[in-house]
């Protein structure tokens, strides 16, 4: 993991996080699916840029994995995020995951003054061992939630420890 470099993502990272939505086995992890959804989605999630809630992991300078951080826009509700997080296909189990994990909790807690984090993920994602590492907390669980070619994923919904 030393290798690894955490960086505030800039408005280019949103070239690789859009390569890798593409690829089918990153899209299954999220909830869309159309060429014009991943376009959408990543403008949005890289948007959050501006505000300095989105890392970038980089392996030899270049660009490898992205959390960010999607901030509330309501006072009564400033206090927690929902994150998303993606790691390039042909980056995992390099430590990656783990490394963004722990500096969006970081960010999180010491930036943006958040009291919880969350991030909805499907059965079978490859970042549930990370959220147990750092017990995150799963509270809800919907069954037959998305479907993902022809086979129905359940959706859970995991929270950071107090």
């Amino acid at each position: 993991m030393n290798d690894i470099d955490i960086r505030y993502s800039e408005m280019e990272d949103i070239e690789p996080l859009r390569k890798w939505l593409q690829d089918p086995e990153c899209l299954k992890w999220f909830p869309i699916y159309t060429p014009q959804e991943v376009e959408d989605y990543t403008k949005n999630w890289i948007g959050f840029s501006r505000f300095r809630a989105s890392l970038t992991a980089s392996l030899e300078g270049k660009p490898c994995g992205v959390a960010t951080l999607f901030l509330m826009p309501y006072r009564k509700v400033a206090h927690h995020a929902m994150f998303v997080l993606l790691v390039d296909p042909g980056q995992k189990g390099k430590g990656v995951g783990t490394s963004l994990v722990k500096n969006i909790l970081n960010l999180g807690k010491n930036y943006f003054c958040l009291e919880s984090l969350h991030i909805e993920v499907y059965e079978g994602s490859p970042i549930i061992p990370i959220l147990q590492h750092f017990q995150f907390v799963c509270y809800a669980t919907q069954n037959r939630y998305v479907k993902w070619e022809k086979e129905y994923l359940t959706r859970t919904l995991w929270q950071s420890p107090k």
